[in-house]
């Protein structure tokens, strides 16, 4: 029966990476090769220099990956946030350690369905706890494929607490507490810095828009910077400080809690 348990653990999330579709593989390397299309064309006005900069079109769908990968995390923390409130009420009302788990997963379905993230985690260490195995194991399994600090520090603290004999459900209780305000004050944050981000993402386009206006508006405008080799230098330049801004307004609006 373990060996069985084993294997459909095998086949959980892991949540430290995320592994994209074939739609989504097509979909990420057309975005990296319009991006370059479009790059050449405004600094360079030549083919060549998009033949150059394709490779690093290609890195596309890794770093959206990345990316993927970080918002779902996000979301996970959220869920478990709510999770270990539901476990630390049932704990409260007299719950055994096991039943309190496995109650609450009724509550994470009407809440999240049964595909959610947590649903599915929680759904898997109930079914598990019947077979016998422990929460402590169960819950260091998921603490290490969730890669989110919040969900190691309670696995800890609770193995801890479990094993002591101690007041376990006025220990979950604060732990559980401590751990929701962190995750409180994090999803604050990133609420109040979405809209500087989405100011972010416009400001990385203006470069773009304002020469394709020109360009329009005004043709040959521009004939300099991509005909002479004194333009194409001034043109280079003018990326890398595109790309040094890009990198340091991003790397601003990362804020770690």
């Amino acid at each position: 029966m373990r060996g069985g348990a084993d294997s459909r653990e095998e086949v959980l999330s892991d949540y430290r990476v995320y592994y994209l579709t074939g739609q989504e593989w097509i979909r990420y390397l057309l975005e990296g090769t319009a991006v370059c299309a479009v790059t050449a064309y405004v600094f360079y006005r030549s083919f060549l220099a998009f033949v150059l900069m394709l490779p690093a079109g290609m890195l596309r769908p890794f770093f959206k990956s990345r990316e993927l990968c970080r918002r779902r995390k996000e979301e996970l923390r959220l869920q478990f946030k709510e999770a270990i409130q539901i476990v630390a009420s049932a704990l409260a009302a007299g719950y055994s350690v096991e039943n309190a788990f496995i109650a609450s997963v009724r509550d994470l379905e009407e809440q999240y369905g049964k595909e959610g993230m947590i649903t599915r985690e929680f759904s898997y260490l109930a079914s598990q706890l019947k077979m016998n195995r422990t929460v402590e194991v169960l819950l260091s399994s998921f603490a290490k494929r969730s890669g989110l600090d919040e969900v190691e520090n309670f696995s800890v603290i609770f193995t801890v607490s479990k094993r002591s004999r101690g007041e376990l459900a006025s220990v979950v209780h604060h732990v559980v507490h401590v751990i929701s305000d962190r995750i409180q004050v994090r999803e604050e944050i990133l609420t109040m810095t979405a809209e500087k981000q989405f100011e972010q993402r416009i400001m990385n386009l203006m470069p773009y828009l304002i020469v394709l206006y020109v360009d329009l508006s005004s043709p040959g405008f521009f004939s300099q910077m991509y005909e002479t080799a004194v333009g194409r230098v001034v043109m280079t330049g003018c990326l890398v400080v595109y790309l040094l801004a890009w990198r340091v307004s991003g790397k601003i609006l990362q804020i770690e809690v």
